[in-house]
């Protein structure tokens, strides 16, 4: 049962950021790319650099989660004896608690971990978007002896008091670790990846654990104490592209970047394939009063409208004379004849009614549409915006 290395991935997010997006579901669950769940990027990227002993911790609204996941089989982690194991909060003697923290959840599976006897735990995060070959940051952290090894990459400094904020020297040396820092010594984000010595860890989690200041998180108590108490903390820089979709304007943003020529994630990609499950939908229908242009088309669609620059999921229809224009359908969507759509998010199964116009400029966050959205609109006599 020994395994070089147990994967443990944060799947139980509220995501409280992205607003109706994550009402009733986890964020790694909100759906992405036209076909896929934010999760499935983390997924993927294990699958391809082969590590293969995957706990996924959930908590908040995982009905969607553990249906979509299931027992692993879209990713080929449905196996005997290592696979993909879901690892929800659960009672015991003392009557069991929430996970309170990232370091909290991992803490609290450490039995989980030992079945393995690894020599290094990884952790990621259920919520972003991007491709990434775990193994090389294995050989880094292996080459610098790191008892810690965290990916990091740059981020605008407009936006480096959404992320925990890395210092390193010029051997990738960490110095100091910020927190969402108000004013930030530099534009290196740590990617909540990382990569520990599983003995090291395991220390660090048990004195947090008995820590009653900590909040039991891996950015505010454990890596600043790893600091506080000399140990070998490296970063590894990542040049591709990675995406915190934590906000409705990320995630928005996120949708157009695949729609971008120059792209640098390519989800046709033959050598590094992003898994989802898959709904068998017929083909899309571009109906003869249709049009598509630059934009993503899920199986099951039918369009009888115009769409372009947009991201439409599967089983989604467009009426006649219709409008579709920088705008994200979920699956299940249906929208009437006569309407215009731009900067929309259309959550899925939402019936967006004929004549409607719904138009948002690009000094504002786009919106979100949903059933009550509608049902309150027409309680004050209007579907114009």
């Amino acid at each position: 049962m020994k395994k070089e290395c147990v994967t443990m991935l944060l799947a139980g997010g509220i995501g409280k950021r992205l607003g109706q997006l994550t009402k009733n579901v986890a964020k790694p669950a909100v759906p992405f790319g036209g076909r896929y769940r934010i999760i499935d990027f983390t997924l993927s990227n294990c699958v391809q650099s082969k590590m293969y002993t995957v706990g996924v911790l959930t908590q908040y609204q995982p009905l969607t989660l553990h249906k979509h996941i299931g027992i692993g089989k879209s990713w080929d982690l449905d196996r005997m004896d290592d696979g993909l194991t879901i690892l929800s909060p659960f009672t015991e003697h003392d009557g069991g608690k929430w996970y309170e923290g990232t370091a909290d959840a991992v803490a609290k599976n450490i039995r989980f971990i030992e079945r393995y006897d690894p020599d290094y735990v990884l952790i990621l995060s259920g919520d972003h978007i991007y491709h990434m070959d775990y193994n090389e940051l294995l050989h880094h952290h292996k080459s610098v002896n790191a008892d810690v090894t965290i990916s990091v990459i740059q981020v605008p400094w407009e936006e480096t008091s959404r992320f925990g904020i890395v210092n390193m020297n010029n051997r990738y040396q960490i110095t100091s670790f910020e927190e969402k820092p108000l004013s930030a010594k530099s534009n290196l984000a740590s990617m909540g990846i990382y990569i520990f010595k599983w003995d090291v860890l395991k220390d660090f989690l048990q004195y947090d654990h008995n820590n009653p200041d900590s909040t039991h998180d891996f950015g505010k108590d454990i890596l600043p104490y790893m600091l506080h108490k000399k140990r070998k903390l490296y970063a590894y820089p990542f040049s591709g592209y990675w995406k915190d979709v934590g906000t409705v304007q990320s995630y928005w943003e996120a949708h157009m970047d695949l729609l971008d020529d120059h792209f640098l994630l390519q989800l046709n990609k033959k050598n590094w394939i992003t898994y989802s499950h898959d709904n068998n939908f017929a083909p899309q229908l571009i109906a003869s009063t249709g049009s598509v242009n630059q934009s993503l088309i899920n199986n099951g669609c039918v369009i009888s409208g115009s769409v372009e620059a947009s991201v439409l999921f599967e089983d989604v229809q467009i009426g006649i004379h219709t409008i579709v224009k920088n705008s994200i359908l979920h699956p299940g969507v249906r929208v009437g004849h006569h309407v215009i759509l731009e900067r929309v998010i259309v959550q899925e199964g939402v019936n967006v009614p004929d004549f409607t116009t719904v138009s948002v400029p690009l000094s504002e966050e786009p919106v979100v549409l949903t059933n009550e959205y509608f049902q309150e609109i027409q309680k004050v006599g209007g579907l114009n915006r």
